[in-house]
């Protein structure tokens, strides 16, 4: 790994598995690959002058001359010099140029189920706005517009991420005025939070769009191989943590893999990949591959917003 991929999320990250077992458990002689994956102190003397006593004669005069002592005071001077000093305890609240903020909302959305209508392109417009990718604003509460929800659910951490507008949805999609971002602040990258379950597309550090995913349910798994009848495969179902790139992918269509059929996948690490699916629930479910919906990857693929050699950086996240 260069230099360059390193810097990308800022800090270095370090990782490391044993065995990689992902959207397929095997590849074939011609590079294929399938299925849905896989901290000195001074002593004082004083001398005694000798006293001599004056001779006074019949014709003398004592002396009565008396020296006149001087008197010097020396006035003390002093310095005191502050050491304290005060730290603000204040938080700053300057938010990072990376995080973008909206104006508030004028009218408070409402609890509407997946009723399709104004009110739901309202909701619509606001999840694009905050960077939650569907494909419009049209009014029909659709695959995508379900997704986008739930992926607003899954980041607000809602106990129960059910795509469906509920009065907790309505009232925090009302309040939020800064939008989504993923950890990394720099760069540009994919970067997978397994513990949202959440794919972030960061631009030049700046979070643009963010998708509802479904990842490696970590569990182990016995299942027929989809493409050789009668031949078994066995692995753990898991999204491998750590700094990957996209190394290839596939274009066109459905492709039956060894574990499942898969759509226009873009591979990051031996066989798991980022795809569309047609299940991507609120849970991870995956053999160990990256799911979002059919329309989305349609969409990765004609804005070209994940070429190949693209940073993917998986993390479990907080």
């Amino acid at each position: 790994m260069d230099e360059r991929r390193k810097a990308i999320i800022g800090t270095s990250v370090v990782f490391g598995f044993a065995a990689l077992v992902g959207c397929s458990s095997a590849m074939t002689g011609n590079g294929t690959v399938g299925g849905d994956g896989a901290s000195a102190a001074r002593e004082l003397q004083v001398e005694t002058p000798a006293t001599t006593e004056p001779v006074v004669t019949a014709s003398s005069q004592p002396a009565t001359t008396v020296a006149e002592v001087a008197t010097t005071v020396v006035e003390s001077t002093t310095t005191v010099e502050s050491t304290t000093t005060v730290e603000s305890t204040v938080p700053p609240t300057t938010i990072p140029d990376t995080i973008r903020t909206l104006a508030p909302v004028e009218a408070p959305f409402q609890a509407i189920g997946t009723s399709n209508g104004s009110e739901a392109a309202r909701i619509q417009q606001r999840l694009i706005e905050l960077g939650f990718w569907m494909q419009s604003s049209d009014g029909e509460y659709g695959l995508t517009t379900r997704q986008a929800v739930m992926a607003f659910q899954k980041y607000m951490g809602f106990d129960d991420p059910s795509g469906s507008v509920d009065g907790q949805t309505a009232s925090a999609l009302s309040l939020e005025t800064v939008r989504p971002h993923a950890r990394a602040n720099s760069g540009t990258l994919v970067e997978v939070d397994k513990g949202k379950q959440l794919l972030f597309f960061v631009i030049d550090g700046v979070t643009e769009w963010v998708l509802n995913a479904s990842t490696g349910n970590g569990e182990s798994y016995t299942e027929e191989d989809q493409n050789t009848p009668g031949e078994i495969i066995t692995g753990v179902s898991l999204t491998p943590s750590g700094l990957h790139e996209v190394n290839r992918q596939r274009a066109e269509g459905w492709w039956e893999g060894d574990l499942g059929s898969i759509y226009r996948p873009k591979y990051f690490v031996g066989g798991v990949a980022v795809h569309g699916s047609g299940s991507i629930p609120n849970y991870p479910a995956s053999h160990g591959c990256v799911r979002v919906s059919v329309p989305a990857m349609d969409w990765i693929w004609e804005t070209g917003i994940m070429p190949l050699d693209t940073s993917v950086w998986v993390h479990d996240g907080a």
